[in-house]
């Protein structure tokens, strides 16, 4: 045969590595270690598709190239399985969300080993276990014992539908992102985490991170930190009342003409005129629809109201309107903002809006045409006229904290973390009422609490929490004084179980401790940690966050828990809809003079290259690409295609492409005719220069892809040896046994089979990795672009260390070129060494 059994092969190698728990982390702890991880998959009922192994497949790659290279590597695989879409699948089926998830787990599973990921699987973990949150309760407790869990009241974002509050992330345009119910903002006593202790410890540690710039932007910009002062506005007619303002602009406090308070400020209500009151109303309700995230979206909208009341400006006793606007948000800053339209562009663009003042107070701008921003010498400010911004700042903060109306601050864009949701399906606290009604903490005895079975997830009907439903779990007694005490009915949201996950893998089958602390130090930190940049940053923060806390506590040996990250690109797919906004698979759709139509009714599409879903029926199954073209072509493909770190138009054609190649790697080793040993494999040396350039310029490629991460050129290198292997009359058996060893990380279960068929006994996944002989890579000849004007030509072969005159001389003479120079005189000759030859003729 010519090629070989895929179906076979696979199945028998993925039973082998089973059989003989093949990838089972090693137990010697004198090896250097490599942690690799993957971002903690959820296990959605939709399953994989083929965008998801793209990383998965990445660090596998690397995981087991470690392996041959003599690292002791821990490469798990387990699952964030508590969550609100599980919970919302288990209401639909009325099933229990444990049978839900394990449904679901057992497909993604069976997805993955079909590919031949090399996890040990002996610590495979769930969060939904109890055996993994009671440790998920237990540092919970630990934050509570640093006073950095508390209680309070917070706007929130609450789905009446739903009855519980979402993130942030889950909401867009007044509604539920998974079912388009509509989201209130609302104030809920909620449990908090004091992240804002923090903030500077959060900003200062990506320094020594190897991560990407961007992701490290993203987390800048969510903790948000702002030099400049705090400002007292005492208000009109209240006396003892004043508003507090952050602003990083102090320097402009004279050009002040308004005051703007977020919607949700407390003082609105107070501070809010009579004649005024039903405007206010009506625009506060009609914020509170509306998400955070939407409203910094629209913020250049500039919708508000007056107050009706007026603020007086601290620096010179002038009497100054109150506003509301949804530009302003609660749980940024103070809530409040002073504006000075002449310097700042959002304050500008409401001030026209709504007929407002503008002061100018740095000169160097036309105010009437836009805001000032730059630096220039400040005018009509009293005792800061003249000075330059650095100077103003430091002037204005002196006199505000001398007259005792302000201060110098910091503040952030980081909020304290929500941490309370009403479901169902997620950790319980640790948290009883006593019968004073303040929470007290569990002892780590009563750990773990566990979640009561209940048939009806759904919010009770005035408006407990699911947990409610459990009368007889929610009366329980207090350990500590044996009266009566009633049990905290909210869970912890999804973040809770991926924010440490990665340290239970470390000792996933501990019961006296969350992780062995030996272990703990041996592999920590996580030295490739992969997955897509979507959704990472507040999961990076807020594993970040509790890492630190641990590290203080001192149960873990490292500040940080990641040490280098990487994302890997998205993978697009064509979409087909027709003009009633229907989907089509490909199946069902066929191309005619450059456009494409459905088969059935003839109705034409429109094509656009679109994230897969199967609303959009441009999901392509890993599953369905393994049966057809085997599991090696499609891990090939899934790094071959693009970086890793670049987005991918998936084409199913470039899979069947890198069956072919795998093909050729057969015959290198395989008869096709009789099954045994290919004829032109030898045992002696050979004379092939060019044969052994390309398998040690394979060999080289593949060995600083383990670091780089850049397998597309890896695999085209491996690709050329293959082709130059084909092309040889005799190739050593000894050539063949390392280019195997190389490309079995790509490709493990062909390599596995080759390898057995060259002799060898014992699996390969330890074998020495092939190491490339640079001074092979030497090469006699070398090819040059022949240009004439500027354009090609055509190339030459010439001797690698021919001169500039020779290289000239072979270019004029070659007779392909001549034609092109024919009744022209050569008026310029340019030679770039090793490159091209240019001769100019007209």
């Amino acid at each position: 045969m010519s090629t070989y059994d895929h179906r076979h092969i696979d199945q028998k190698w993925q039973a082998t590595w089973a059989s003989r728990k093949t990838f089972a982390t090693p137990t010697d702890r004198k090896k250097a270690k490599y942690y690799i991880l993957d971002m903690f998959p959820y296990p959605s009922g939709a399953g994989l598709h083929v965008g998801h192994p793209k990383g998965y497949t990445a660090t596998d790659v690397v995981a087991r190239a470690k392996r041959m290279m003599g690292f002791n590597v821990l490469r798990v695989m387990g699952w964030d399985a508590f969550g609100l879409p599980t919970e919302r699948q288990a209401v639909r089926e009325g099933k229990h969300p444990s049978e839900i998830t394990a449904r679901n787990v057992a497909t993604f599973k069976s997805q993955i080993q079909k590919l031949g990921l090399s996890y040990d699987w002996s610590r495979e973990l769930s969060t939904s276990d109890p055996s993994f949150y009671k440790w998920t309760q237990w540092i919970f407790l630990k934050l509570c014992e640093r006073g950095l869990a508390y209680q309070a009241e917070v706007p929130v974002n609450w789905c009446p539908a739903l009855g519980t509050v979402l993130a942030n992330e889950e909401v867009s345009d007044g509604c539920y992102v998974e079912t388009g119910d509509p989201v209130e903002r609302r104030l809920m006593k909620q449990w908090m985490l004091k992240i804002t202790a923090y903030a500077d410890r959060l900003l200062d540690g990506l320094a020594d991170l190897d991560w990407p710039e961007s992701i490290k932007e993203q987390q800048r910009h969510w903790i948000g930190r702002s030099v400049g002062a705090e400002i007292a506005f005492a208000v009109d007619g209240h006396p003892g009342t004043s508003i507090e303002v952050f602003t990083t602009r102090p320097d402009t406090l004279f050009g002040c003409t308004y005051v703007v308070l977020a919607p949700e400020h407390p003082l609105v209500a107070t501070l809010t005129t009579a004649d005024h009151q039903a405007a206010v109303s009506a625009y506060v309700a009609s914020v509170a629809q509306r998400s955070e995230r939407d409203r910094i979206a629209d913020s250049d909208q500039k919708t508000g109201v007056a107050t009706g009341a007026f603020a007086r400006n601290p620096v010179n006793g002038e009497r100054i309107p109150i506003w509301i606007a949804d530009y302003v948000l609660a749980t940024y800053g103070t809530g409040a903002v002073f504006a000075c339209p002449a310097h700042d562009e959002r304050d500008h663009a409401f001030a026209r809006a709504h007929g407002l003042p503008m002061v100018e107070v740095v000169c160097g701008g036309n105010i009437d045409e836009a805001a000032y921003l730059g630096d220039g010498p400040h005018t009509a400010s009293q005792f800061l006229d003249g000075l330059d911004t650095a100077a103003a700042k430091t002037a204005i903060i002196a006199w505000l904290e001398n007259e005792k109306a302000g201060r110098g601050a910091v503040s952030y864009r980081l909020r304290d973390w929500l941490f309370s949701r009403q479901r169902y399906w997620g950790e319980p606290f640790p948290i009883i009422y006593p019968e004073d009604g303040e929470p007290a903490t569990l002892p780590e005895s009563a750990l773990p609490v566990l979640l009561p079975a209940l048939s009806d997830y759904r919010p009770t009907e005035d408006g407990q929490p699911p947990l409610a439903r459990a009368t007889d779990w929610v009366a329980t007694t207090d350990p500590a004084t044996g009266k009566a005490a009633v049990r905290e009915t909210n869970t912890m949201p999804q973040w809770a179980g991926s924010c440490w996950y990665y340290l239970r893998f470390i000792s996933p089958h501990l019961d006296s401790a969350p992780w062995d602390r030996d272990e703990e130090r041996y592999f920590m930190p996580v030295d490739l940690y992969v997955g897509g940049a979507e959704h990472a940053t507040l999961h990076l923060l807020y594993a970040r966050f509790w890492h630190q806390v641990l590290f203080d506590l001192g149960l873990v040996s490292t500040p940080e828990p990641f040490f280098r990250l990487v994302n890997q690109g998205m993978v697009h797919k064509i979409s087909f809809q027709d003009a009633r906004g229907k989907y089509y698979y490909e199946d069902e759709v066929i191309e005619r003079d450059g456009a494409w139509f459905v088969k059935d009714s003839g109705a034409e599409v429109t094509t656009r290259l679109e994230k897969m879903s199967k609303s959009k029926c441009n999901v392509v199954n890993p599953d369905d690409l393994c049966e057809e073209y085997g599991a090696d072509a499609v891990r090939l493909y899934e790094l071959f295609v693009a970086p890793l770190e670049d987005g991918t138009d998936w084409e199913t054609s470039g899979v069947a492409g890198c069956r072919r190649f795998l093909d050729r790697t057969w015959r290198l080793v395989v008869d096709p005719d009789t099954d045994a040993r290919a004829a032109k494999l030898c045992d002696d040396p050979v004379d092939a220069p060019e044969l052994e350039r390309a398998l040690h310029a394979a060999l080289l490629r593949v060995t600083e892809a383990m670091t780089s991460l850049r397998f597309n050129t890896a695999i085209a290198e491996m690709m050329i040896f293959v082709n130059e292997a084909t092309r040889a009359e005799r190739v050593p058996v000894a050539w063949i046994d390392a280019f195997v060893r190389a490309l079995s990380p790509f490709a493990p279960h062909v390599a596995e089979e080759l390898w057995a068929r060259l002799g060898h006994k014992d699996s390969l996944a330890y074998a020495p990795w092939p190491e490339a002989d640079e001074s092979k890579l030497a090469t006699s000849t070398i090819t040059l672009a022949i240009q004439v004007s500027g354009k090609m030509r055509g190339t030459i072969e010439v001797p690698a260390d021919i001169s500039k005159e020779a290289a000239l001389a072979a270019a004029r003479s070659d007779t392909r070129i001549a034609g092109f120079l024919a009744g022209k005189t050569i008026r310029r000759e340019i030679y770039v060494p090793g490159r091209l030859v240019n001769l100019v003729a007209t």
